[in-house]
């Protein structure tokens, strides 16, 4: 296949088909200022055509007793959404629109600044090349792209099974530091249900991973259930802890509005090895031993120790599938927590695809 930029029009099975055709789903509104970009022009791609989830080999069962997530369908959105904004580790102003995709697709990135090779990116545990301080996600051409774990959250959260995320450059945009924004742009846009039946990675065994005193673990349990606990010197964090149930209500009251957070004697070393160039207390909680540097203080209470479970909820569904299982994380962070995914899929004995429709499920 050429390397030329391919239009979208020659690829149907990439984008949702016309949305006045399918049923939307509410909507809920708060109003971010972004803009939605109805009239923008097809999105370009380059690459062999995307396989979907028809293609994972997943066997049928009975069940009673999976949850229902956001109905038994999967999900996306109703209408392009933009934003666009600074990368916290590059520096670089960055455009960001989500697009509807088709059902079984997933979750793919577009680096529309890449011409010269395939630049699609399709999410996977796999894909993740680089875990530090953020996650980056690579193709077999070598395209790279950084920072997606906020957003990865959100379409988690919101039960976003299938989306196409155009991006201009090397790093998606920090906005405020938290999910909020991704959140509220998915809002304003809206969500369809789609034809396939949602896909859930079933947690049939536990699977650890170590890293000095760093642990991180997942464990069978008949719903998303997250535990994290942190423990730094610095009194302005100190050791936090929370456990909760990760369903939509619960990340839109307790988790999307924790921000990102580093400590001040950290950040020229971050600068030098080419991190943090974006940072700012625009978009991080910056700490200076006892003292929060930003003028307004916390957003809320414990709000470090839900941003590291906001990130491993992101971090986690480069699986592609909400999980039925229980994590628990001690000072873990990215790299940890993509070990952890590696290390289940290289024990599929440890898990199981299962899919719930109203009289039928599939297992594999």
């Amino acid at each position: 296949m050429s390397c030329g930029a391919v239009p979208l029009e020659a690829m149907p099975s990439l984008l949702e088909p016309n949305p006045r055709n399918l049923e939307p789903l509410p909507r809920n509104n708060p109003k971010p200022d972004f803009h939605f970009g109805l009239d923008e022009p097809p999105l370009r791609i380059q690459g062999p055509p995307l396989r979907t989830s028809e293609a994972w080999g997943v066997s049928h069962r009975k069940s009673s007793n999976l949850p229902l997530r956001h109905d038994h369908r999967q999900r996306t959105i109703v209408a392009p959404a933009i934003c666009a904004g600074v990368g916290v580790h590059t520096g670089q102003r960055v455009r960001l629109a989500i697009r509807p995709a088709a059902p079984g697709i997933g979750i793919v990135f577009v680096r529309t600044d890449i011409t010269d090779r395939d630049n699609r990116i399709v999410v996977s545990g796999e894909a993740v090349v680089d875990a530090r301080l953020n996650t980056m996600i690579e193709n077999s051409a070598g395209t790279r792209l950084s920072t997606i774990e906020h957003l990865m959250a959100a379409f988690c959260a919101l039960g976003i099974s299938n989306a196409v995320v155009e991006v201009d450059g090397p790093e998606l945009p920090i906005l405020d530091g938290s999910a909020l924004p991704f959140v509220q742009l998915l809002d304003r846009a809206g969500f369809r249900r789609q034809a396939l039946p949602v896909r859930f990675i079933e947690i049939l065994e536990p699977v650890h991973v170590t890293d000095g005193d760093k642990h991180a673990a997942l464990y069978p349990c008949d719903q998303y259930e997250m535990r994290f606990e942190i423990d730094f010197a610095s009194p302005a964090v100190g050791n936090q802890v929370i456990d909760l149930v990760v369903d939509e209500q619960t990340f839109r009251d307790e988790l999307m509005a924790a921000r990102t957070f580093g400590f001040a004697h950290e950040v020229e070393a971050l600068r030098q090895a080419g991190l943090a160039r974006g940072g700012s207390l625009e978009n991080a909680v910056v700490i200076d031993g006892d003292e929060i540097l930003n003028p307004g203080g916390l957003r809320m209470e414990r709000e470090f120790v839900r941003h590291k479970a906001l990130d491993a909820i992101g971090d986690l569904y480069v699986l592609g599938a909400p999980l039925l299982g229980r994590y628990e994380g001690y000072k873990a962070g990215h790299a940890l927590n993509n070990a952890l995914v590696r290390e289940l899929l290289a024990n599929p004995q440890a898990w199981r695809a299962v899919t719930r429709e109203p009289e039928l499920a599939m297992a594999g």
